[in-house]
C-alpha cells in the first residue's frame, strides 16, 4: 500500500514523519494554500529554527547565561507569531484547531517565562532540560501543523471543481451540446 504525503516516509514504519525541527521547517515552507497560510508557515518555520537552537544549547549546557538570551529571543518570536495568528481571518478562527493552537501558544509563552524565573536570579543553571523543552515545543508546533492542515483541507474543499464538460475535447463538447439542444426541442 502506498501512502501519499508531503512528509518524508519513515522506511521502518512506512508512515510520514518528521524527526527534527529543521525537517519541520522544510515541511512548513511547502504549505502554501494561500497568502495567510504562507505567512503562518513561514512564522512557524522561524519558531522551529529558534526552538532547534535552544534544544542544541540546552543539550550542551544548562547555564543560565547561555540559554536565557535564547529563551528571551524565542519569547519575542512567539509574541510576533501570536499577533499573526490573532490577525487571521474568520475562515481560520472558525476552526476548532485555531482556538486550541492559540491556547497552546499562550501556554508555551507562560512556561518559558516560568522557566526563566525559576530559582533565584543568581542561580547559574536553568531548571529546564532539553528533553522537557523539546516536548513542549513539539506539542506547540504540532498543534500549529494540525491547524494548518485543517485550514488547507478547508481551502481545498472551497475550490469549485471543474465541470466534466471542461475536461472534454472540443468535438465531444459540440456533440454533447447538439444532443442537449435536441432534448430541449
Amino acid at each position: 500500500m502506498s501512502i501519499s504525503s508531503r512528509l518524508p516516509i519513515d522506511p521502518s514504519t512506512h508512515l510520514p514523519s518528521i524527526h527534527t525541527f529543521g525537517e519541520l521547517g522544510e515541511f512548513l515552507r511547502g504549505s502554501v494554500a494561500d497568502e495567510d497560510c504562507r505567512e503562518v508557515s513561514e512564522s512557524m518555520g522561524t519558531l522551529a529554527t529558534h526552538v532547534e537552537a535552544i534544544v542544541a544549547s540546552l543539550r550542551l549546557t544548562r547555564v543560565r547565561e547561555a540559554s536565557a538570551p535564547l529563551l528571551m529571543d524565542l519569547l519575542t518570536v512567539l509574541r510576533n507569531h501570536r499577533a499573526l495568528i490573532i490577525a487571521l481571518g474568520p475562515a481560520w478562527r472558525g476552526l476548532y484547531e485555531y482556538a486550541s493552537y492559540l491556547t497552546t501558544l499562550n501556554n508555551f509563552r507562560v512556561l518559558i517565562g516560568q522557566w526563566l524565573l525559576e530559582g533565584d536570579s543568581h542561580s547559574e543553571t536553568l531548571g529546564l532540560s532539553a528533553e522537557d523543552f523539546e516536548l513542549v515545543a513539539w506539542r506547540t508546533l504540532g498543534e500549529g501543523m494540525l491547524m494548518l492542515d485543517m485550514y488547507e483541507q478547508l481551502a481545498a474543499r472551497a475550490v469549485p471543481e471543474e465541470s466534466s464538460m471542461a475536461a472534454l475535447e472540443e468535438p465531444r463538447v459540440e456533440r454533447a451540446l447538439a444532443w442537449w439542444q435536441k432534448l430541449r426541442l
